[in-house]
């Protein structure tokens, strides 16, 4: 809109400061809403919700670099959508991250970060630093004020050695040796504050991310199903253990356990048959049609 008269200028700011000083409820989006319910039937209790990822999400710095664990449900509302998500992503070769909150933020938030860190390492000829990918994201982060629901563990080695960093979704860090996010990070934590030690060894190292994880799974509805982990080493070189354990096990395993009850099995007979009819075909059927061509 343009302001081609000072009076008019005037008015328009009296205006504005009028409706923050009444303050009250906004009804901008009642339309907006409305619209939606119509579209969904006119049944609609409550508006669609994003998927999220529920999550426990962890990370520990080892003699020889970085752990990085993730359990893969997501969840929409109340109800399991993806029981195997990938929460660990790609940032660079040497650099990972796990994410935790909206599924869409986190996936296009490492994205982004991934596509910026590739141009500048084209730019440069150099291997992307660690605390590179960590002011890059959390600027954007910050930016959005938290309105992007994306919580991260980002770790990675580089010329400096191994990095650990927690990113909240308002954009604050803290480089931490070990460190948990997500809804069962306290489980994890748990695990974490009771057995971790400077200086682990690799295995060891490992075998700790799967606790936290599986104290996540067992203790927070959000989190379940398999454990992911990630392996970021100082010469560079990663190992990436997809589905590392399942542990919630598998639906056989517990159907294996259970004895179905005898009077669940109605035996044959039990239904009363009224009438039962059967017509031959009177001719064989012949070939098929050629068939034509699609049109549009």
């Amino acid at each position: 809109m343009e302001i081609s008269d000072r009076a008019q200028g005037i008015n328009i700011s009296l205006q504005q400061m009028e409706g923050l000083e009444n303050g009250g409820f906004d009804f901008d989006l009642y339309q907006r809403n409305a619209n939606i319910f119509t579209q969904l039937g006119g049944k609609a209790t409550v508006l669609p919700s994003a998927w999220k990822t529920g999550t426990t999400i962890v990370g520990i710095v080892y003699k020889d670099g970085i752990v990085l664990g993730a359990d893969t449900r997501a969840t929409g509302g109340t109800e399991v959508v993806d029981k195997n998500c990938e929460k660990i992503h790609y940032l660079a070769p040497n650099i990972w991250c796990c994410g935790a909150g909206t599924a869409a933020d986190t996936e296009k938030t490492t994205e982004l970060i991934a596509s910026n860190l590739e141009l500048l390492r084209l730019s440069t000829g150099t291997p992307s630093r660690v605390v590179t990918a960590l002011t890059l994201t959390k600027r954007m982060l910050y930016k959005y004020q938290g309105h992007v629901s994306a919580a991260l563990i980002l770790g990675g080695t580089d010329v400096h050695g191994p990095h650990l960093y927690s990113i909240h979704p308002h954009g604050s860090t803290q480089r931490l040796p070990y460190t948990t996010m997500g809804s069962g990070s306290l489980a994890a934590m748990a695990v974490f504050e009771s057995r971790y030690e400077e200086d682990m060894d690799e295995d060891k190292a490992i075998l700790l991310v799967r606790d936290g994880i599986r104290a996540g799974v067992f203790n927070d509805l959000g989190s379940g199903s398999n454990v992911d982990i990630t392996v970021i080493r100082n010469d560079s070189t990663v190992t990436r253990h997809r589905k590392y354990e399942n542990a919630a096990g598998d639906a056989s395993t517990y159907k294996a356990k259970y004895e179905r009850p005898a009077k669940l099995t109605p035996p044959a007979g039990t239904t009363f048959v009224i009438e039962e009819t059967f017509t031959p075909h009177t001719k064989a059927a012949g070939p098929p049609a050629a068939a034509s061509a699609m049109e549009v």
